[in-house]
């Protein structure tokens, strides 16, 4: 009997490994490898709605660049020049999207004076890359795109980084290390991944535990080097003394608007933080063009970040 028990218990137990091996490697992939959005839809998409304009793209000073990453691929950017000036912001997309995405805010920072350079996050759009890490591999990529942008403009460069979503919390995961921008426009970005993974897996997914979450940390460890408790954009906020803009809509169901102003309370010096009454995730610009652009302006001019020059 009590040997008829122990290879029941070691058959249960086998079983329960062999479902939490599933379970952890199942969520890893989907986060690891998430589905990304068609380029060509991104491009109909912006081109429709008239954020994107192919006139000016091929009117606008730019030259496109292959940025070699530290992680060991090639980054493909694109430094749009459209001002004799040495004023520039980098652009960071959203996970799933491309560096499409971001030619409506190098439109809006142009009309700000600013040159711009928008480029691919890893895995996405024409930059190498196997993996998505929602900001730790990320982060090291904005580091080469900065130090590429500074032997191209030299020690005059003044420049400043704007972020969506994951490239928002991109953005802060970078300033936390090395806080070289001279302001920051994060918009829509999370928190904290495991907070954010864990929204997602209860509003979207059957398996809805933090165990589950824990398994997939597990995975993604072994499986892609890193420990997602380490891309908390919270914690690196609190290092960040120069000038930040939040931006979040309320309705963001996605990535919700309380992680935006959790990061404002805990971000010292300049700040700055602004709601839009509308708009699901990252739309705030898309429904508010106008008064996104005022609110930067605003933003920037409060900091003494303005300029004549053009």
């Amino acid at each position: 009997m009590k040997k008829r028990l122990l290879q029941v218990s070691a058959i249960v137990s086998t079983g329960l490994t062999l479902t939490a091996a599933v379970i952890g490697f199942v969520i890893s992939n989907r986060l690891m490898y998430m589905k990304k959005k068609d380029e060509n839809l991104i491009l109909e998409r912006e081109t429709s709605a008239k954020r994107y304009d192919e006139v000016w793209y091929a009117q606008v000073k730019k030259s496109e660049r292959w940025i070699q990453s530290e992680n060991g691929y090639p980054i493909k950017a694109i430094f749009l020049e459209p001002h004799d000036t040495k004023r520039y912001v980098v652009i960071c997309h959203g996970v799933t999207e491309t560096k499409v995405n971001s030619f409506k805010y190098a439109r809006m920072f142009e009309r700000l004076g600013f040159n711009s350079v928008v480029y691919d996050h890893r895995r996405h759009g024409e930059s190498g890359g196997k993996t998505t890490s929602f900001g730790h591999y990320e982060k090291l990529d904005l580091k080469a795109v900065v130090e590429a942008l500074r032997l191209h403009v030299g020690p005059d460069l003044f420049f400043g980084i704007h972020g969506e979503s994951m490239g928002g919390a991109t953005t802060l995961l970078y300033a936390g290390m090395e806080d070289m921008a001279a302001f920051y426009v994060i918009d829509c970005a999370y928190s904290d991944i495991s907070k954010q993974i864990l929204h997602v897996m209860k509003t979207t997914q059957p398996i809805r535990s933090s165990l589950a979450l824990k398994l997939a940390a597990v995975f993604m460890k072994l499986r892609d080097g890193y420990s997602i408790s380490t891309v908390s954009p919270i914690e690196a906020v609190a290092h960040i003394k120069n000038p930040v803009l939040f931006i979040h809509s309320l309705e963001d169901e996605f990535v919700l608007p309380e992680m935006s102003q959790e990061m404002y309370d805990v971000k010292p010096g300049p700040k700055a933080i602004k709601f839009f009454a509308e708009g699901t995730h990252a739309q705030s610009y898309n429904k508010y063009p106008e008064e996104y652009e005022k609110t930067v302006a605003e933003f920037l001019d409060a900091n003494g970040l303005m300029t004549s020059e053009m």
